[in-house]
């Protein structure tokens, strides 16, 4: 009886840590939950951001959230080298939970996180009924990007994410990702990001993206209007189990009081990661 125990002992600490196996602690880069009303970087690699206009503190998926009117509220992020001036980036994921107030407004795009410039870059935005996530190189091997995109509705929660997975100096395929309620619903050629070193922002294009139509010279442009949640950065690609906490808040949202039902899994999930 003993070996039994011993052998389904280890057996349930090898599924344990198969569990966040693609997910690396050691690879954030930034975390912002905006628990406090701000924009700190809970991470501790100190990308802390400067809130423009006077975005509004409400309640979101773990916590707090913030509110952005669409106009001018945003977010100012600071440089950071594992963030987007070191590199080149083999493996990224980029997520955020969003509710957006009107997802048909076509005259700008909703930007909910971009980072780098017109040559390199990353943006998650919302534009005509649409969500999208973009990537793209435009030097060193030349990627022209992507921009997969999927349906999403006015003033209803969603998780949405971007991964790089093992991106070389080359466009090849099945390295970019797009992943929405924790369903990868696309898989695109890709590559590793390079330095890039325009100005990054939440809830608006602080400075340079390129969308899904090309369009987005310029600073404090494209803001978003509705509430986002737990921005993440990290240098390493989630797959499927590391999206699940996600996917059971967004199921949880549509059941009755999904706000503590949520909270309670996060904590729990923390504390697993912790004890690994």
């Amino acid at each position: 009886m003993t070996k039994y125990i011993s052998i389904l002992s280890v057996f349930l600490m090898l599924f344990a840590l198969s569990v966040f196996a693609a997910r690396d602690e050691a690879t954030v880069q930034a975390i912002w939950t905006f628990d406090e009303g701000d924009a700190a970087d809970t991470s501790g690699k100190g990308v802390n951001g400067t809130l423009a206009g006077e975005p509004e503190v409400v309640d979101g998926i773990v916590g707090k959230a913030l509110k952005f009117d669409g106009v001018d509220d945003g977010v100012k992020l600071p440089d950071s080298n594992g963030l987007n001036t070191g590199g080149p980036f083999q493996n990224r994921t980029i997520a955020a939970y969003f509710k957006c107030a009107d997802v048909s407004i076509t005259d700008h795009k909703q930007t909910i996180f971009e980072e780098g410039g017109r040559t390199r870059g990353f943006v998650i935005h919302v534009f005509d009924g649409q969500v999208y996530v973009g990537a793209w190189n435009r030097a060193e091997y030349q990627w022209a990007g992507a921009w997969p995109s999927a349906p999403v509705e006015s003033d209803k929660w969603y998780h949405v994410a971007m991964v790089i997975r093992d991106g070389s100096n080359a466009v090849e395929d099945d390295k970019f990702e797009m992943w929405l309620n924790g369903e990868m619903i696309a898989s695109e050629p890709g590559g590793q990001l390079f330095a890039h070193g325009d100005d990054t922002g939440i809830a608006h294009t602080n400075q340079n993206a390129v969308f899904h139509d090309d369009d987005g010279a310029g600073t404090n442009i494209h803001f978003f209007g509705g509430i986002i949640d737990e921005v993440i950065v990290y240098n390493s690609a989630f797959d499927a189990d590391d999206f699940a906490e996600n996917k059971k808040a967004i199921q949880n949202i549509t059941s009755v009081e999904p706000q503590g039902k949520y909270t309670t899994t996060w904590g729990t999930l923390k504390t697993q990661r912790t004890r690994q």
